[in-house]
């Protein structure tokens, strides 16, 4: 049962970043859009694509129990807020020709999540993971010191999402009906947008289909990954899931660079080549360790 949660969980982290990897496309079509009105966006199509998702998948009864713990709600709330944050900082990089730094900063994050791994979770830092952790942050250090200034774009979306997916992790709720009542929480604040700020790019009866059926896109483009990455938490240790984490930024990476024309300088592309070491070290050490669990399982089944 536990080979197929881990099989079942790596499928779902693989899902979950490629998607995320992909997401940049899909804002750079509704790039005339501002950045706050697409996040009032997600929030409440992801809200009505949850909600239909939960009364088809049966899960009225947990949300009714999550709703029931004020300390799940607490929980939900702080980590909506940080997932809302996320989403903002991270459309508004986008459209603003700063995808390199998403990219960066989604490099950065599994090797944060180790780090929150160790910190929060009990979960014991290996040698060669503490190495790779501190190549990643001299090269953290070393574009401060020649760019003279702190990646702030790349360090913010890193570390709301790390700390965003450490409280899910925590929290005693599962992946749709927590996320149903986080977007749920947000949703009155969107609506208020949308009713009192919202501009002409937001107006449903002054626009074409199409630009109507790409903003109401959002929901998909918001719910699936997330669905995909809160069910692979919960079926992985934290610092197993932050091995997947270098495909989203990955494919950001190219799309930037080669989709997107952001230029790349001297500067950036060393503080890459640190994080990927960093990275290629980290996956080393997780495919080995992977190797001695899966060594000493079969010995325990040989000596039954």
């Amino acid at each position: 049962m536990q080979d197929n949660s881990a099989k079942a969980g790596i499928l779902m982290a693989i899902a979950a970043y490629s998607m995320w990897g992909f997401a940049p496309m899909y804002f750079k079509l509704i790039q005339a859009v501002p950045a706050v009105e697409i996040l009032m966006h997600r929030i409440i199509w992801s809200v009505v694509v949850l909600a239909a998702l939960v009364v088809v998948m049966g899960h009225k009864d947990r949300v009714r129990a999550a709703l029931k713990s004020p300390k799940v709600l607490k929980i939900l709330l702080i980590s909506g807020l940080l997932l809302a944050g996320n989403w903002l900082l991270f459309i508004w990089a986008i459209n603003s020709n700063h995808l390199l730094d998403a990219s960066l900063g989604y490099y950065i994050n599994p090797l944060l999540n180790v780090l929150l791994g160790y910190l929060f979770l009990g979960e014991r830092l290996r040698r060669n993971q503490q190495i790779a952790v501190a190549i990643a942050l001299v090269g953290v250090s070393y574009l401060v010191i020649s760019y003279g200034q702190l990646p702030w774009i790349a360090l913010v979306l890193a570390g709301s999402f790390g700390v965003y997916g450490l409280l899910r992790k925590q929290v005693a709720v599962d992946s749709l009906p927590g996320l149903f009542i986080e977007t749920c929480m947000m949703t009155p604040f969107a609506i208020a947008y949308w009713i009192w700020f919202a501009g002409s790019t937001s107006n449903f009866a002054e626009n074409t289909v199409s630009h109507d059926v790409l903003l109401a896109c959002a929901g998909i483009v918001t719910t699936a990954p997330l669905l995909c990455f809160t069910a692979a938490a919960k079926r992985l240790m934290y610092s197993t899931l932050g091995f997947f984490q270098y495909i989203g930024p990955s494919i950001m990476f190219l799309l930037a660079v080669f989709v997107y024309d952001e230029g790349l300088q001297m500067d950036r592309l060393i503080t890459f080549g640190f994080v990927w070491t960093a990275l290629a070290l980290f996956s080393y050490d997780s495919y080995a360790q992977f190797r001695q669990k899966r060594k000493l399982q079969r010995a325990a089944l040989a000596a039954e």
